[in-house]
């Protein structure tokens, strides 16, 4: 006998990526999801009993087509729309509209946003992932083939060193053996970290708040500011490693104000949340935002790979690590930029994910 019980259809309706909304006959809104409150940032609570014309605003074709839907009974879809929200957010989605039958004669609908840019977003972010393991792959090889030669090279010019009798003429082997292990160490460095990350619980507060004293050390008049999201649980991460990344963004947002700029520290908690392919209930959103001159475009797509750099004194690898650090919690770093406006935002899951 089979004795599960059922799943919900709330439990249901609150698990869904897309943003779901239900509304009376007179478009009053009975119910949002999670998925709908992160679209048109307004809580269930706050949104009950409201019209869907305060959620969505001068869109006379889409309060027409929904007006019609409720005489017809008939569901429709629209591909490719573009919507204004009550807060001025420009929202590219497409949204279904299904009538629901069960509670004759007052009729109710539900209406579904599908997110474009987030489809975007996802196959972006899949670029990324795929973009970092195949420069990463490249690099081994690399590296392999560079340091094999390396080791060669620093040895013979030991031997020759011991059979010199000057030390003008040791110098030059010197120089030999300090850029032999110059070289090495950037190989290293091109290829990231190669330990195992040992994670515990950590406050991703704490760890931003002891980066920015680091930083600030470091540059006395650069003006921070936080904008916490105090519900957000803790991570389970490698402390130094997450520090290690923050450092690495903080530090590209120094130069990239020249040291007399603001940095806001900000986090939020992302539910229903994919990065790249993989979907995760709970994610933690920790954005590094500077009002520098932004990251010059020809190179927008490519800076999290080695040896990219917009600054003259730059080695190009300060991304490359901070994006393999992250990487290795299952997590990623995206980017966005315009001059006075760039925003580098670390996903980190805080819970299992599933494809």
């Amino acid at each position: 006998m089979n004795t599960r019980t059922p799943v919900s259809p709330q439990l249901i309706l609150e698990n869904l990526h897309s943003a779901t909304v239900v509304v009376d006959d007179q478009l009053c809104i009975e119910y949002m999801n999670p998925s709908a409150e992160m679209m048109f940032h307004i809580s269930n609570h706050r949104a009950y009993g409201k019209s869907i014309h305060e959620l969505i605003v001068e869109e006379h074709e889409f309060f027409d087509r929904l007006e019609r839907s409720l005489i017809t009974r008939h569901p429709y879809a629209v591909y490719e729309a573009n919507l204004t929200s009550h807060t001025g957010h420009k929202l590219a989605v497409d949204y279904m509209v299904s009538p629901l039958e069960h509670r004759q004669p007052h009729a109710s609908m539900l209406v579904e946003f599908v997110s474009m840019g987030r489809h975007r977003k996802i196959a972006q972010e899949a670029h990324l992932l795929s973009q970092h393991e195949a420069s990463r792959s490249l690099l081994r090889g690399l590296a392999h083939e560079i340091k094999n030669p390396l080791g060669g090279l620093r040895g013979a010019a030991q031997l020759l060193e011991r059979k010199l009798e000057t030390e003008a003429d040791k110098e030059y082997t010197s120089i030999i053996i300090r850029e032999a292990d110059r070289l090495q160490n950037l190989v290293d460095r091109m290829l990231g970290p190669s330990n195992v990350p040992q994670k515990s619980h950590v406050n991703i507060h704490q760890l931003l708040e002891h980066t920015q004293q680091l930083v600030q050390a470091e540059v006395g008049d650069l003006i921070f500011e936080f904008d916490y999201d105090p519900s957000l649980p803790e991570l389970f991460a490698d402390e130094s490693m997450v520090i290690q990344a923050l450092l690495n963004i903080t530090r590209n947002a120094v130069a990239a104000t020249h040291e007399q700029g603001t940095i806001i520290y900000r986090t939020r908690a992302r539910r229903n949340y994919a990065i790249g392919h993989q979907s995760y209930s709970l994610v933690a959103q920790i954005d590094i935002i500077d009002n520098g001159e932004g990251i010059p475009e020809n190179i927008r797509e490519k800076i999290f790979l080695p040896m990219v750099t917009g600054h003259a004194e730059g080695t190009g690898l300060g991304l490359s690590i901070a994006q393999s650090l992250i990487n290795q919690h299952g997590g990623l770093i995206d980017c966005q930029s315009e001059p006075g406006n760039t925003v580098f935002s670390l996903l980190l899951p805080l819970e299992n994910g599933h494809e």
